[in-house]
């Protein structure tokens, strides 16, 4: 059931746990999430970068993927597709295309810049019935050629992003796409608390959600967080499992090489990540 993604984080907020967003990158990837996610009876989002979406041939064809497929797979608890770091045009092009929650990073923008174009888009995308995710401060590391400095999000800037009515923020408090390298700190929770009290109790967002551990995790959907981002992991077992399928020579072995055989342990992978993550969110059964 597509839906924005208003209305399954405030539930999160309210019952302290979190929503996985799952980012996709092709068929198997939608769904294999969205299998995980309605046999656990929760509600997800699935996240598209901009490059993930010009991969798979444009927003509009993504969007036309989800909807079939959620239509035809019997799909019950609700599904928020939205684009992940978006610009300014990708936004845009998103709401027009059929999105039903966007994020425009105008983080990398003076704040000045930054509130004047995420107060338009606010408009648009509610105009529309989207979500809208902002983001103040930066998320550190490289995400499909987004580049983040790391930067701990300012209270007050938060604050003044949060008054333009957006739905839910992204904040960097010390958290990194990708892996984490082995002298990284961990997060910012005294930033983190911060920043909840300065922004009215807004859903809070998690970014790079690869490599934090549990306990971190928890504590940050302790102290406001309800979106928790999740792209590199599902990345790193998938190609686990399609290595260790090919090195075990069983694209070989009769039609092993077909690609609905060649892709499964991978997309199996997938799922058994995605069940992790919803357990440790705590969003399983909250549909």
């Amino acid at each position: 059931m597509l839906v924005n993604a208003t209305n399954m984080l405030l539930k999160a907020r309210d019952g302290h746990y979190g929503v996985g967003q799952f980012n996709i990158n092709n068929l198997e990837w939608t769904k294999s999430i969205l299998l995980q996610a309605q046999a656990m009876n929760s509600p997800v989002i699935l996240g598209v970068s901009e490059g993930a979406g010009k991969y798979m041939t444009g927003f509009k064809t993504v969007a036309a993927m989800v909807r079939a497929m959620d239509e035809s797979l019997g799909i019950t608890v609700p599904v928020a597709l939205h684009l992940d770091h978006g610009t300014y045009e990708g936004a845009k092009a998103c709401i027009d295309a059929g999105f039903t929650s966007i994020m425009f990073d105008g983080s990398h923008y003076p704040i000045e810049e930054n509130v004047a174009k995420t107060k338009e888009l606010v408009e648009y995308a509610h105009d529309k019935g989207l979500s809208i995710e902002a983001e103040v401060g930066s998320i550190g590391g490289v995400e499909d050629g987004v580049v983040g400095s790391g930067e701990i999000a300012d209270p007050e800037e938060c604050a003044r992003i949060t008054a333009l009515g957006v739905d839910f923020l992204a904040a960097g408090i010390g958290n990194i796409h990708g892996i984490y390298p082995d002298n990284w700190k961990g997060l910012d929770f005294e930033a983190l608390d911060r920043i909840h009290k300065a922004t009215n109790n807004i859903p809070l967002v998690l970014h790079g959600g690869t490599g934090i551990p549990d306990s971190m995790v928890q504590k940050a959907i302790s102290l406001g967080v309800c979106k928790i981002n999740v792209n590199t992991d599902c990345q790193l077992v998938f190609a686990e499992a399609t290595r260790a399928y090919i090195e075990a020579g069983k694209d070989q072995q009769g039609k092993g090489y077909d690609p609905r055989k060649l892709l499964k342990p991978g997309a199996d992978a997938i799922m058994e990540k995605v069940r992790e993550k919803i357990e440790l969110f705590g969003s399983a059964n909250k549909a």
